[in-house]
């Protein structure tokens, strides 16, 4: 039986690899931080599954990732523990470093110190792009526009080093955004999924937003973290970048969540600079040919039907929360 080991267990990917890894027969291990003990949520489903094992931990602690690694001996890790929202990095810019650059080095020594022949994957984004205009590939130039993404490419390049430098079969997947009814509450995609099922039951009449000109590529994620899997079955390590590679604006989300339950959105979205970016990233557009001709991998969901199924989600969720 196969061990993995996931970071960053209890988020959106996190909650989806699990899932994925135990319908594959895999024992799963997950790193939980002490303070994510009653935010566990996304993977609360899953308690009774012998095959799940939780573990206390943090990407700022190397003595914990020492320790767990040894403990488990994983056969593949899934590095997708991080403080992953934009925004907040420019608020807390050196948590956001400790944790997603200082925490993936912390990782991949554990792993080397261990002497573990295990396969290491390394969750990279597409804010490392930055200001690159699209499309982006896996040979585009970086240039990140947050401490969020200056931090994610020190982990993509420190994933890189230890490849070359140990041998260790270790990937970065690249990955555009990627959205569900497991997003963050805190994400635009899901703000304005959830502002959809309250205006529509009539529980607040607007949702305030930021840069509504902002061009994202945006998928669905439990097709992504198959894209993860996939990426340490290869028999070479290597870095692949995700994604659907059509790019839609804030304003055409809003449209489509917002037309699916009738709503004209330009009535119900207001604009607010207190949700733009001190540096913003214009256009987020990638190419996956590099997956899909390596790894059979294609982004199957695009941007306006990911809408629809998350609106629909926020709407069951509200009914039973009112009871209704």
């Amino acid at each position: 039986m196969k061990r993995a080991f996931i970071t960053g267990i209890t988020g959106q990917d996190g909650s989806y690899l699990a899932e994925l890894l135990l319908e594959k027969g895999y024992d799963v291990h997950g790193l939980v931080r002490r303070s994510s003990a009653m935010a566990r949520t996304r993977i609360d489903h899953l308690n009774d599954n012998e095959r799940l094992h939780l573990h206390y931990g943090d990407l700022t602690d190397g003595v914990s990732l020492v320790n767990l690694v040894r403990q488990i001996e994983p056969h593949e890790v899934y590095n997708l523990g991080a403080q992953s929202h934009v925004k907040i990095s420019f608020e807390m810019p050196d948590h956001t470093a400790s944790t997603n650059a200082i925490g993936t080095l912390r990782l991949l020594e554990a792993i080397r110190a261990a002497g573990l022949e295990c396969r290491f994957y390394q969750a990279s984004t597409s804010e490392m792009f930055g200001l690159t205009p699209p499309p982006q590939n896996e040979q585009s130039v970086f240039h990140p526009r947050s401490p969020y993404g200056a931090s994610k490419l020190q982990a993509h390049w420190v994933t890189v080093n230890y490849r070359e430098a140990y041998d260790l079969f270790a990937v970065s997947g690249i990955l555009f955004n990627h959205e569900s009814p497991r997003r963050g509450e805190n994400f635009v995609t899901r703000k304005i999924t959830k502002a959809v099922a309250a205006i529509e039951a009539g529980i607040t009449d607007h949702v305030e937003l930021g840069n509504l000109d902002a061009v994202r590529d945006w998928g669905f994620a439990p097709e992504y973290v198959e894209g993860m899997w996939r990426m340490l079955q290869a028999d070479e390590p290597d870095d692949y970048v995700l994604a659907t590679g059509v790019g839609y604006t804030v304003r055409d989300f809003c449209e489509a969540a917002f037309a699916h339950a009738g709503l004209n959105w330009a009535e119900h979205v207001k604009h607010n600079t207190a949700f733009e970016r001190p540096s913003e990233v214009d256009a987020l557009i990638g190419d996956a040919s590099k997956a899909k001709a390596a790894l059979g991998w294609e982004a199957r969901t695009r941007t306006p039907e990911l809408a629809r199924l998350m609106v629909d989600s926020d709407r069951e969720d509200l009914r039973r929360l009112l009871g209704s």
